[in-house]
């Protein structure tokens, strides 16, 4: 007979896992992207192509060829950037889905001086008041919900999220407005001169290499500083922050100027050292995509790097499938999409378990 405690626990429950080992942690990512290339494979057969096939050239349009792999790091880099940008805020638990108009407020700030000032600068001059400019600008504007948060306790997501809008309508403004290309039907902003625009090292501007060094700088920030110490607690419980002295309103404030002066960065890279110009779309996802990087990463800088490839490989390599193989659009998206919600899917089952109600093997005496 079913005993009264065996009918009220439910079928299945979900309960919190025992720590696994970083190997078996890694093991469950990795059978993860199988799977995701399984179920890809499906999709890819139910088109009508061959899966290997298709696979095969993505890498290939991604990595095989020197043109595509530059293609593939200028797509990475920036992406990285900006996951950088928002790893410290993240792990204050400030959750900045700002970085996308962080980005953009950098790169108008770019703007402004490729269009007005860039013959009254060495370059060296330039590319270095630039960059601070940027970074300047792209930390104010992350410093505005910091200062609404740590004032009114309001709520970091809606405002970053509604900031992005603004930003994008501003550079709308300036589109149709006051740098509007007068020479062109179509109302754009002007391609800048060739002195704005950002030197290649093999191939790539320059962005990939301050990107890494970021990669150390923010490693180091997190893990062996003070104020990354102070970011970790504040995470954790803002009374204890608050209780052991620590001044939270400072510490939020000062984590989000950071936060969006890399994201300010990001924005100077897009505009001086991939578009040459300004546009709506100047931040291109990067600020939204790379908050999968950081969570997949678990707001490790170095894990960061190797994410960021691969998701820079797949936007690549699907590009290169729809032109090669007809594949359409909407389909190398989904594929996409597939990978990346198994590999975000696999942290649910590093962290929580099935648990199934046991048989009653005993009676009623």
């Amino acid at each position: 007979m079913i005993s009264e405690n065996t009918k009220k626990e439910p079928l299945v429950r979900i309960a919190k896992r025992a720590e696994l080992s970083p190997k078996k942690a890694a093991l469950v990512r990795f059978s993860s992207i199988i799977v995701a290339l399984l179920i890809g494979g499906l999709l890819i057969l139910a088109l009508g192509y061959n899966p290997i096939s298709v696979y095969g050239g993505i890498i290939e349009g991604s990595l095989l060829t020197p043109t595509a792999l530059k293609a593939t790091a200028k797509i990475a880099v920036p992406l990285l950037g900006a996951a950088l940008a928002i790893a410290p805020a993240f792990r204050m638990k400030f959750w900045n889905c700002g970085a996308e108009g962080q980005i953009t407020v950098g790169a108008i700030a770019s703007t402004y001086f490729a269009l007005y000032h860039v013959g009254d600068l060495p370059a060296p001059v330039f590319f270095v008041v630039t960059f601070i400019v940027s970074a300047i600008f792209g930390g104010l504007w992350g410093l505005i919900p910091a200062f609404f948060k740590a004032r009114w306790g309001t709520n970091e997501t809606l405002f970053t999220l509604m900031l992005n809008y603004i930003a994008i309508g501003f550079v709308k403004y300036l589109r149709i407005g006051p740098w509007m290309d007068k020479g062109q039907m179509f109302p754009k902003v002007p391609m800048f001169d060739r002195a704005a625009r950002l030197p290649d090292v093999f191939g790539v501007h320059i962005g990939w290499i301050i990107v890494l060094l970021l990669v150390v700088f923010t490693y180091i920030y997190m893990t062996r500083t003070k104020h990354g110490y102070e970011i970790a607690v504040v995470g954790e419980s803002v009374s204890t922050a608050r209780y052991s002295g620590m001044n939270v309103a400072k510490i939020i404030m000062r984590t989000m100027f950071i936060s969006g002066a890399v994201a300010g960065i990001v924005g100077w890279m897009l505009a001086l050292g991939t578009n040459y110009t300004l546009s709506d779309t100047t931040a291109n996802g990067y600020g939204f995509t790379a908050i999968v990087v950081a969570w997949l990463a678990k707001l490790n800088p170095f894990v960061m790097v190797l994410i960021s490839a691969f998701l820079a490989v797949l936007q690549k390599g699907s590009n290169s499938i729809q032109t090669n193989f007809g594949i359409p659009a909407s389909a190398s998206e989904v594929l996409t999409g597939l990978i990346l919600l198994c590999m975000l899917g696999s942290e649910f089952f590093i962290n929580y378990r099935f648990v199934f109600r046991k048989k009653s093997v005993g009676g009623d005496d």
